[in-house]
């Protein structure tokens, strides 16, 4: 049965409420899209077309600028060392498509290490679905530190001069993608956009990424650039996958009460053991589970927010235009079906078949206004599609399987998703608890296991010992031994990672130490 939607229907992406694609996303083509955005202000600009064979960029022609820059004299060793200084570029400087399949395998953009990174990129290679837009406007709420990012990221380089400057401070990666990129002269268009209108729906949520970034930052001059830029990224992708979990949760919520003023009391159980049989996995199986099947309400409230806007004539480029719609959702006007009823009877007409018909009517036989209608029939038709790619979207910025994320999946049924917490995620969260805000300043201090799991729990929503949450209040022998077991395999994680020693019997000495001492 073919059901006759027009374009604006079947769209599901509002940059309102998230301004991302649900589809399989690259966290490193998230940063150079990025980049690109600070570097113009919120604006992504079109590149010029570049004619004929030079319009693909491949390794060949980065070596070949390499080598033009040891004949200006720039560096030296290049036609010494060219297959280390091949394998030095392939693995350090680029990302790649087919990475390893020497038939498929082709350049996507440099590396995400400077801001002036996105300049060398083939950008049919390098789509992040406008997921770094929903990053730039969660910075956005801190301009301050939406500078101190830039600034940062833009070190060793001026823009005024465009060429290389003060570059003491860069590692030999940064200073590779400045000798390349000092000899491309891109060419872009202007590029209208109303990205800067856009206020993130979840503010503290937004207002928390910026205080990660700036926490991040106060190591700048301590923690090696590359391994600074890494840690960024990894936090990149845990609130992007934090802000839209958040969203699924929350959205209906907003939807039912006419306000984005609900209350935030999201949480999820982690599995730290790394063993898909532990006692605790039971609970960050359901916490995960129920994530997912909430899939379907984001959907719908979704869709009842876009046909609010499209039959209020509210264009999707300012955040104002939010509160009007949700003010129509909880108080609709009296002639507001009449809209929707010609939208229903438009799609009814369009079907010839009498059994197609009674087969529409039965989808929506449950519901009692035309809005509801017209809503549910979204859902049917587009539900699917929208959840298939939801899920996948959730995996990549969950870093799923990754040391760097948050949700864990088995090959088996028996083993499904759930959550967890992967050692270079959590290395990069607990430089950024054992900061104390003094005055002006922040200083680094020794904190302990309680006082860890605390400060994740409260910040993030993450919980390793939920004995103390409401929801466990009443909980069973077997869940406290779960979360014991919990947290003893979260001291062995932070024994990995260095931050934690308890060789002595004293519970005093026994604590989660900074890695990098600020005084």
């Amino acid at each position: 049965m073919a059901i006759k939607l027009n374009k604006d229907e079947s769209i599901f992406r509002n940059e309102l409420l998230f301004t991302a694609d649900a589809k399989a996303i690259n966290i490193d083509y998230t940063m150079v899209n990025l980049f690109m955005l600070l570097r113009h202000d919120g604006i992504r600009p079109r590149q010029r077309n570049r004619a004929g064979d030079n319009a693909f960029i491949e390794i060949d022609k980065l070596k070949k600028v390499f080598g033009i820059l040891e004949e200006e004299g720039y560096i030296t060793g290049f036609n010494q060392y060219p297959e280390a200084i091949e394998i030095w570029m392939r693995t350090n400087l680029v990302n790649m498509v087919f990475r390893g399949n020497l038939d498929k395998e082709k350049i996507s953009s440099l590396r995400p290490i400077h801001l002036e990174s996105y300049r060398i990129r083939n950008a049919q290679n390098t789509r992040d679905y406008f997921s770094a837009d929903q990053v730039y406007l969660m910075l956005g709420q801190n301009q301050q530190v939406k500078e101190d990012l830039k600034q940062f990221l833009m070190e060793g380089w001026d823009k005024t001069t465009n060429n290389m400057s003060n570059t003491k401070t860069l590692d030999v990666d940064s200073l590779g993608i400045l000798h390349l990129i000092k000899k491309v002269k891109p060419g872009y268009l202007d590029s209208p956009t109303a990205l800067n209108q856009i206020k993130p729906v979840l503010k503290e949520q937004a207002e928390l990424y910026c205080d990660d970034v700036r926490r991040l930052l106060v190591y700048k001059r301590e923690i090696p650039r590359n391994v600074l830029i890494d840690y960024l990224k990894t936090i990149t992708s845990f609130h992007l996958s934090l802000y839209i979990q958040k969203l699924i949760y929350l959205l209906p919520k907003m939807v039912t009460e006419g306000s984005f003023n609900v209350q935030d009391d999201w949480s999820i159980v982690l599995d730290i053991t790394d063993n898909f049989e532990s006692k605790i996995s039971k609970v960050a199986i359901e916490d995960t589970d129920r994530m997912y099947n909430s899939i379907y309400d984001y959907i719908k409230a979704t869709f009842q927010i876009n046909a609010v806007l499209k039959k209020e004539n509210l264009e999707k480029n300012n955040s104002k235009h939010l509160d009007r719609a949700l003010e129509v959702l909880k108080n609709p006007p009296a002639d507001f079906d009449v809209y929707f009823k010609m939208r229903w009877d438009f799609i009814l007409g369009s079907i010839d078949n009498d059994e197609d018909k009674k087969h529409l009517n039965s989808m929506v036989k449950y519901e009692t206004s035309y809005f509801d209608k017209y809503i549910e029939l979204l859902v049917k038709i587009r539900g699917p599609y929208q959840y298939k790619y939801h899920v996948q979207f959730i995996d990549n910025l969950s870093q799923k399987n990754n040391e760097r994320g948050f949700i864990a999946q088995g090959r088996s049924k028996k083993h499904p998703r759930r959550f967890v917490l992967g050692t270079r995620l959590l290395e990069a969260l607990v430089q950024i608890q054992v900061l104390h805000r003094e005055d002006d300043a922040f200083i680094t201090r020794s904190l302990s296991i309680e006082e860890l799991t605390g400060k994740i729990k409260d910040r993030y929503g993450l919980i390793i010992n939920g004995l103390s949450e409401s929801r466990f209040k009443d909980s069973d022998l077997n869940t406290h031994l779960a979360f014991k077991e919990n947290v003893e395999a979260f001291k062995h994680k932070l024994r990995q990672i260095g931050f934690y020693n308890d060789l002595s019997d004293a519970y005093i000495l026994q604590k989660i130490r900074p890695r990098y001492e600020l005084k």
